[in-house]
C-alpha cells in the first residue's frame, strides 16, 4: 500500500522536548480520509500526554484539536469529499454497541477511536494522542471522525471546536443543563473554562461568576458572558460566590481545571440541589475528601462530563453556526507555526494565553 510522509509534532519520551520530525501513514483506504491540517489548538490534555502523566506508550505524535481540508478518501467513504473543511471529532459513538442502541451515546465505551500508530524516520510506532495526533502538515483518520463546517470559518476558530469549545460548552447545556433560574459559577477560565462561560450565558443563565487564580484569565471570561469575575488568588472565593448568591451558593459549579483542590472549591461554592460539573481531567491517584452527610442533607448530583456530552454531527456545526452568526464569543490567544510549537506550550502551561493555536 502507499504511504504518506509528512511532518508532525512528536515527544519521544515523558518531560522530553517537543520535536518535528517526519511521519509515515497509509494512505487512506476503506473509510479512511486523508486530511491537510489547517490549524491545531494546544489544550492541556496534550500537556499530560507529554510529561507522562496520561499514558506511557511514548514516542507519542500530540495534538487533537484539529481543523483542515479533505485531500483524499477511501473508497468506502461517503458524504465526504475531497474539498471539504473539517473539524477532527475526538470522540464518536460507535452507533452498535448497547450503549448506544439504547440512546445513551455519551456513555459508549468506544466513544475514543484508537487509531494506528504512524512511523517515524528510525522505524518506531509513533502513538497518537487521543487517537489523533494532529499537530501536523496532515493526519489520516477515519471519516466517521471528520465533521464538515462551514469554510468561511476561520481555521484557528475552527480549531477549537475540536476540543474546548465543545467540552466546555456543552458542560453547560448539555450535562449541567443549564437554565434561566441558574446562578452558574465556573472555576478556571482557560479555554475550556471560558466556553462553559460562553455556554451558560446561551443557556440564559441569572448570573454566571467565573473564577479564577490567575487575574490576566478574568477579563475574557468577561467577553465571553460572565456577569461576574472573582480573583481566587486575593480573595476568598467560595464566601466571594456566597456574597454574590446572597448566600444560596450557585446552582451549578462547572469545574473546569479539575484535582482535588478545584474539587474541593467547587463543593464549598454549591447550593442546595445544585449540580456539581467535573469538566477538566485529574491527575492519576487524585484523591478528594467528600462529606457524605452534607451531601446528603443538601441533595444534587455530582456529574463527570465528557467532552461536554456533545454529539459531534449535531454540536460541531452547531457551535460554527452559532460563532457564524455572531451568537457565541470565540478568540485564541497567541497563533504559532509548526517549528514554535513547542513554545506555544510553554505560553500555555504558563498561563500567558488563552488558547495558543499552531496555524499551517
Amino acid at each position: 500500500m502507499a504511504a504518506a510522509t509528512f511532518r508532525a509534532a512528536v515527544v519521544r519520551a515523558a518531560g522530553a522536548p517537543l520535536r518535528v520530525e517526519p511521519v509515515t501513514f497509509d494512505e487512506p483506504a476503506g473509510g479512511n480520509a486523508l486530511v491537510r491540517v489547517t490549524a491545531c489548538g494546544l489544550c492541556h490534555s496534550d500537556l499530560h500526554f507529554m510529561a507522562g502523566t496520561s499514558g506511557r506508550d511514548f514516542p507519542y505524535l500530540v495534538g487533537h484539536e484539529v481543523t483542515g481540508v479533505v485531500e483524499r478518501v477511501g473508497p468506502d467513504v461517503t458524504g465526504l469529499s475531497p474539498g471539504d473543511t473539517v473539524v477532527v471529532a475526538p470522540m464518536v459513538a460507535c452507533g452498535t454497541c448497547r450503549q448506544c442502541r439504547a440512546g445513551r451515546a455519551a456513555a459508549c465505551p468506544a466513544k475514543l477511536p484508537r487509531n494506528p500508530a504512524g512511523r517515524l524516520a528510525d522505524g518506531a510506532a509513533a502513538n497518537r494522542v487521543l487517537g489523533i495526533g494532529g499537530l501536523a502538515e496532515r493526519v489520516v483518520l477515519p471519516a466517521r471522525q471528520l465533521v464538515p463546517v462551514d469554510p468561511r470559518l476561520p481555521p484557528a476558530i475552527a480549531a477549537l471546536l475540536g476540543c474546548a469549545v465543545p467540552s466546555g460548552f456543552g458542560a453547560a447545556v448539555h450535562t449541567a443543563r443549564v437554565g434561566p433560574a441558574d446562578d452558574v459559577v465556573v472555576i478556571g477560565c482557560g479555554g475550556v473554562g471560558v466556553a462553559a462561560v460562553a455556554g451558560a450565558a446561551h443557556a440564559g443563565a441569572r448570573r454566571v461568576v467565573a473564577v479564577d487564580a490567575n487575574p490576566r484569565k478574568l477579563p475574557a471570561a468577561k467577553r465571553f458572558g460572565a456577569t461576574d469575575v472573582v480573583d481566587a488568588g486575593a480573595v476568598d472565593a467560595a464566601e466571594a460566590v456566597r456574597e454574590l448568591t446572597g448566600g444560596a451558593g450557585a446552582d451549578v459549579v462547572i469545574d473546569a481545571v479539575g484535582g482535588a483542590r478545584t474539587f474541593t472549591a467547587a463543593l464549598a461554592m454549591r447550593g442546595p440541589g445544585s449540580r456539581v460539573v467535573v469538566v477538566g481531567a485529574p491527575q492519576p491517584g487524585e484523591v478528594a475528601e467528600l462529606g457524605l452527610r452534607p451531601l446528603f442533607l443538601t441533595g444534587g448530583r455530582i456529574q463527570v462530563s465528557i467532552w461536554g456530552d456533545c454529539v459531534a454531527s449535531r454540536d460541531i456545526p452547531l457551535l460554527a453556526g452559532l460563532y457564524l452568526s455572531g451568537k457565541l464569543p470565540l478568540e485564541v490567544g497567541e497563533t504559532f507555526g509548526l517549528d514554535a510549537a513547542g513554545d506555544g506550550y510553554h505560553s500555555l502551561e504558563a498561563g500567558e494565553t488563552l488558547r495558543p493555536v499552531v496555524v499551517f
